[in-house]
């Protein structure tokens, strides 16, 4: 058990950081909160908790945008002792009406986009339903109580102050979040994750010694996901940091704006942002034939990539520690490069069931290819392989971070959990000597090939992904071949077309060729399939692979 309480941490942190801002929303300069304000705005909803006779251990749904209010319902469940329960943005209403249903939550908070398209009849469970852009009721089985919250808090506190925020004690091994994973794979289970898992990622978090009371934050990755929920939001919080958050969408142009506004000091990123601004705004530069010539001369081409590594700085601020990379794999040629210019940047892994982290290194000992180490003294990795640094095999885990199992599906918790608190991660991998995680693919992606062999499409994707007009891919199985569905990158195939006189189905015949020529005879496409439109993805921005099949 982890020696630090996780609401012990917040609790500390608001008395200790009182005059210091604590959330702001990028898009609305009048929204910020100190972290005074934001204890008596906890506060407030411990009181109507209490009104609604919400007890220890009960479920709360929270759904929308990343904005204060978001965060101030998240801390207030939490350390009010009550289990919250994020919902992913992309949920359907189906989905939301099931989660709120089967995690048996007693109150909702909502933004007011995702309250239209929700019917209050369907969730009977649920007491009341509040806005997360003023708190306002939007629906309640027991209208009298919201006339209790202004004089209940008055009564309580009168005077709210520093020595007024004294949460009551929880301790880590009680249930605290329901996160219901949004996969790959289309099944949605909820996590259970205790006091104990979130703390263990913080001390983590805290041991890289990156945000501290004054620093800078910027959030923009779903806070219903783990990985961002614990770095981007409860980290910097937890140590009196100032997060502003990017709560829209980011186009990519927004979101380098903002960068250079709030110039955070991490940056927490998925990697199709990264592998994007390479394929927009390096390659292109790389291309020009006085570049090309210029890296062939010694000496000269380490000057060229200093000046690349600092505009790729620049553009995410400037100030950041690192880059940590995580939720997907990080294209191979994309990685190569990075390293090339010696930008300060590393891989992590990690996984909703362990809230999320798994392994970590920091940039100067990041090994390409890999995903880090297990931390140490929190997290064990082991291979199921007879040789686990030769033959891949699946990787397995046990640690602090591992989740107490799915709520109310043992089936689920039985093929997942192993003796001795192993725990399958359902990833398929390697181990250095070192420890050094490498990580192959997913165990459920894997095709299995005519001779026997183990093929795992990500690898094949990730090579094909850097090939001319290809802007994303998928290699699936058709009749004992592989075949490679393919969104182009049209404004590039444009280009081509016009200098170069070829079709966009004339590039692809090329990058069939040439995308066999580099990987493994069992590993080599029949045909590029085109596709219309962009794949759907996960949150953290992972294809969901179960939609596409031929």
């Amino acid at each position: 058990m982890v020696k630090e309480n996780f609401v012990e941490m917040f609790e500390l942190s608001f008395r200790t950081n009182w005059k210091l801002p604590a959330l702001s929303d990028y898009f609305k300069d009048e929204e910020s909160y100190t972290y005074g304000e934001l204890a008596r705005e906890v506060a407030r909803l411990h009181t109507l908790m209490e009104i609604y006779d919400i007890k220890r251990g009960d479920k709360i749904a929270l759904i929308g945008r990343n904005n204060p209010k978001w965060c101030i319902s998240f801390l207030a469940t939490v350390t009010y002792g009550a289990v919250i329960v994020p919902i992913l943005q992309d949920f359907s209403a189906n989905d939301v009406h099931h989660i709120i249903n089967h995690s048996e939550s007693s109150l909702l908070f909502s933004g007011d986009q995702y309250w239209d398209n929700i019917d209050f009849d369907k969730i009977p469970n649920v007491k009341a339903a509040f806005s997360l852009t003023d708190f306002r009721t939007l629906h309640t089985n027991v209208p009298h109580k919201n006339r209790e919250l202004h004089k209940s808090f008055y009564k309580k506190y009168k005077h709210f102050s520093r020595n007024k925020v004294n949460f009551p004690k929880v301790d880590n091994g009680e249930l605290m979040v329901l996160n219901y994973t949004s996969g790959t794979t289309g099944f949605s289970k909820g996590v259970m994750l205790t006091g104990n898992n979130l703390a263990g990622n913080l001390v983590f978090a805290r041991s890289m010694n990156i945000h501290n009371a004054g620093s800078r934050a910027l959030s923009f990755l779903p806070l219903a996901h783990a990985y961002g929920c614990t770095f981007d939001f409860l980290y910097p919080l937890s140590v009196g940091a100032h997060l502003t958050l990017l709560g829209k969408i980011p186009s990519p142009r927004i979101l380098i704006e903002a960068m250079g506004v709030v110039k955070p000091q991490l940056v927490i990123l998925v990697p199709m942002l990264l592998e994007k601004i390479y394929k927009k705004q390096i390659l292109p530069m790389l291309d020009k034939s006085l570049l090309r010539f210029a890296l062939r001369l010694p000496l000269v081409d380490t000057g060229i990539y200093a000046l690349i590594n600092k505009k790729l700085t620049d553009t995410f601020g400037g100030c950041f520690h690192q880059v940590i990379v995580g939720g997907a794999a990080l294209n191979g040629d994309v990685e190569e490069f990075l390293k090339k210019i010696k930008f300060k940047f590393t891989v992590g892994y990690g996984m909703t069931e362990c809230a999320p982290l798994i392994s970590y290194a920091p940039p100067e000992e990041f090994k390409e290819s890999s995903c880090g180490k297990a931390l140490e003294g929190l997290m064990e990795v082991k291979i199921d392989s007879p040789d686990p640094q030769h033959i891949a095999g699946e990787i397995i885990v046990r640690g602090e971070h591992v989740m107490m199992g799915y709520y109310k599906n043992e089936e689920a918790t039985r093929a997942v959990m192993l003796e001795d608190g192993w725990m399958r991660t359902g990833d398929v991998g390697t181990l250095d000597t070192d420890g050094t995680i490498y990580i192959r693919g997913r165990n459920k992606t894997m095709i299995l090939g005519a001779s026997g062999q183990n093929i795992y499409p990500e690898e094949i994707e990730s090579k094909l992904n850097n090939l001319p007009c290809v802007m994303e891919s998928l290699v699936v199985e058709k009749e004992g071949r592989l075949v490679a569905l393919v969104y182009p990158d049209y404004e590039q195939a444009d280009q081509m077309t016009s200098l170069q006189g070829q079709t966009i189905e004339q590039v692809m015949t090329d990058n069939v060729t040439e995308l066999n020529k580099i990987v493994a005879p069992y590993e080599r496409i029949a045909q590029i399939i085109l596709f219309p439109n962009e794949f759907e993805k996960t949150p953290k921005k992972s294809i969901k692979r179960y939609l596409y099949t031929l």
